[in-house]
C-alpha cells in the first residue's frame, strides 16, 4: 500500500513520498508519514499553491492525534473492551492507539478517501485491524462505547458535532489546539500538553499545545 501513498501525495507535491516514521510521544507506534527531506527545501510558488491547496492531511499527524493516541495508551482503561469510533481520522493514529489499547473493534472514520487507504495502511504497519467508514450518518447511532476525536474543530461550524457525538457514544474524548474559549456543558477538561506535527512544521506556540476533553451525555 505504501505505492498507493506515494502515489496519491504526488497530488500536494510532485517529488513527495512518505516513509515509516517513529511518533516521539508515542514510540510504539509508526506511521507512513511525508518524508521530511520533502518539507524543508525552498518551494515554488506554484508549489507552494499545490500544497495549500491539495494538502494531504492524512500524510502529517498533527499535534492532537499525537496527544491524544498517547493519553489513550497511558489510560487503556478509556478503550479497553469497548467499541470505539474514531472520528476525522485522519492518518489512523488515534484509531491505532485504541485498539492496542485493547478496544474491542474500532471504526476510523473520515470523508478524505486518501485517509481511509492511509489508515488501512498504516494500521497494516502496526500489524492491527480497522475498519473505515467515509460516512458518520451511515453508521448505526448509539452502537459505540466511545467515541474519539482528534483536531476536528480547525472549522468553528464544526463545534454542531460536538452534540451529535452523543447520538453515537455515551463517552467523548476529544483533543484540540484550535478553539481557545471552549466551552459546551457536556464537556470537562481534562488537560493541557505540549506537542508538535510529525514532520515538525515548526508550527505558532499556540498551536502546540493540546487540550483534552471528556464529554459525557
Amino acid at each position: 500500500m505504501i505505492d498507493q501513498l506515494n502515489t496519491l501525495i504526488k497530488t500536494m507535491l510532485a517529488d513527495a513520498f512518505v516513509s515509516p516514521q517513529a511518533l516521539p510521544q508515542c514510540p510504539n507506534i509508526e506511521l507512513y508519514l511525508v518524508d521530511p527531506s520533502t518539507m524543508t527545501r525552498a518551494f515554488s510558488l506554484d508549489e507552494i499553491r499545490s500544497i495549500w491547496e491539495n494538502t494531504a492531511y492524512w500524510a502529517f499527524c498533527w499535534a492532537s492525534g499525537q496527544v491524544l493516541a498517547k493519553y489513550i495508551l497511558d489510560h487503556p482503561e478509556w478503550v479497553r473492551g469497548k467499541r470505539v469510533l474514531d472520528f476525522g481520522a485522519g492518518s489512523g493514529i488515534v484509531a491505532i492507539a485504541a485498539k492496542k489499547a485493547g478496544a474491542t473493534s474500532v471504526i476510523a472514520c473520515d470523508i478524505d478517501p486518501d485517509a481511509l487507504i492511509s489508515c488501512q495502511a498504516n494500521a497494516q504497519l502496526n500489524n492491527i485491524e480497522l475498519i473505515t467508514s467515509d460516512d458518520l450518518f451511515a453508521l448505526d447511532k448509539h452502537s459505540f462505547d466511545c467515541l474519539i476525536a482528534a483536531d476536528v474543530l480547525y472549522d468553528r461550524s464544526n463545534l454542531s458535532f460536538l452534540d451529535q457525538f452523543f447520538d453515537y457514544a455515551p463517552e467523548v474524548l476529544l483533543a484540540d489546539s484550535r478553539i481557545k474559549d471552549f466551552s459546551h456543558t457536556h464537556y470537562t477538561h481534562l488537560n493541557r500538553i505540549e506537542s508538535f506535527t510529525v514532520p515538525d512544521l515548526d508550527e505558532l506556540d499556540e498551536f502546540r499545545w493540546v487540550n483534552l476533553y471528556q464529554g459525557k451525555r
